[in-house]
């Protein structure tokens, strides 16, 4: 059985290391021939909106999905005439513009932030003036690990943000002044059985997500981000793994965005669940039950950005989890994560502290 997946980076590898111990074979397309992906499985190599390679993808998978979510949704409405696609393309569409995307949180009473859409320096004006400062005013698409955005403290700051980011489809937003954040990751089969993944705290700089910790414990805002993951899973009748990222105020949650795909905030599960995000995803998709998600332990997860630290000096940690994509560095770049998992959660807290002070001052 082939699963076709639309993109080979690392989380189309991870669904692929997934995947080959319940005996499924993988069939990528990405632009790119050296991709991590492509070090694992067969991959069709070139534009994501090519006729040609849409219909091989689609003739030779029992499913398809991606592990982008900036795949074009006509690159899936090709592909949905030869063979099944999960996760939905409505979703995937919702996902692609940031005011959808709230439109969408709006329409389903899942809290978010005040925002306004932005087509001209007259309306981004008009919408500092109705929302307020700070506030963050950002591409509607193709956005990711905060590119295309920009942080707006002062009116003297309005020309400059449109300066940078004008001739785009644009949204301003409330700035959140944020507690912590957090991301749930949920799971919906094709015969709508439902499983969710314990709460995430997450830590971003830059745009970036550096660390996780799971199981974060806070009853009250996981079994509410509980109720709002669920009623995006039944309004798109949803199939595959869907996240959403929170930011936590006065213990009250607003949902800042989803991700209709596995998600970097839930590679902990692979070490640290009895199912990880990976395999249950594809368990989802095929129709298979779904797997455990409790957690073993008290798990952390950091990314390694940018220049891969000496793989000897990470594994003379005997309990540390290493994953390295094969991607070849560059500023900004996730080229890998480690994972580390403790008896407590006070642990690993002191744990992941120290190794994320070791990992971002290069000195491991």
């Amino acid at each position: 059985m082939t699963v076709g997946i639309v993109g080979a980076g690392q989380l189309g590898r991870m669904l692929a290391l997934a995947g080959y111990p319940l005996g499924l074979e993988f069939l990528f397309l990405d632009k790119d021939a050296a991709t991590p992906g492509a070090q694992l499985a067969p991959s069709l190599t070139g534009s994501f909106t090519d006729p040609k390679l849409l219909d091989e993808l689609a003739r030779r998978s029992e499913v398809v999905t991606f592990d982008w979510e900036n795949v074009p949704v006509e690159a899936l409405d090709r592909i949905a005439k030869g063979t099944r696609i999960a996760p939905p393309r409505d979703a995937l569409a919702t996902a692609q513009d940031r005011l959808a995307e709230k439109a969408l949180f709006q329409q389903l009473r899942i809290p978010t932030n005040a925002h306004r859409a932005v087509a001209s320096l007259t309306e981004l004006e008009a919408a500092v003036q109705a929302i307020g400062l700070p506030g963050v005013l950002k591409s509607r698409r193709l956005g990711y690990d905060g590119k295309g955005q920009a942080v707006l403290r002062e009116r003297k700051d309005i020309e400059a943000a449109w300066a940078t980011l004008a001739g785009q489809p644009l949204i301003y937003e409330e700035f959140v002044p944020f507690d912590y954040e957090v991301s749930l990751i949920g799971v919906r089969s094709t015969s709508g059985e439902v499983a969710t993944y314990p709460l995430n705290r997450n830590l971003h700089r830059e745009g970036v997500l550096r660390l996780t910790r799971a199981p974060w414990h806070a009853p009250a805002v996981e079994a509410a981000a509980k109720r709002y993951l669920r009623k995006v899973l039944a309004h798109f009748d949803y199939v595959g793994v869907l996240a959403i990222e929170f930011f936590v105020r006065r213990g009250k949650l607003i949902a800042n965005e989803m991700a209709p795909r596995v998600h970097n905030s839930g590679h902990w599960t692979i070490e640290g669940a009895v199912t990880s995000q990976f395999e249950n995803h594809l368990r989802a998709i095929l129709g298979l039950p779904l797997g455990d998600t409790s957690a073993i332990g008290h798990s952390a997860m950091l990314n390694l950005i940018g220049e891969m630290p000496p793989r000897a000096a990470l594994l003379a940690d005997k309990s540390l989890f290493l994953h390295d994509y094969g991607k070849q560095p560059r500023p900004g770049r996730k080229l890998g994560h480690v994972t580390v998992s403790e008896t407590t959660a006070r642990r690993r807290d002191l744990r992941a502290a120290a190794l994320l002070k070791r990992i971002e001052s290069r000195k491991i």
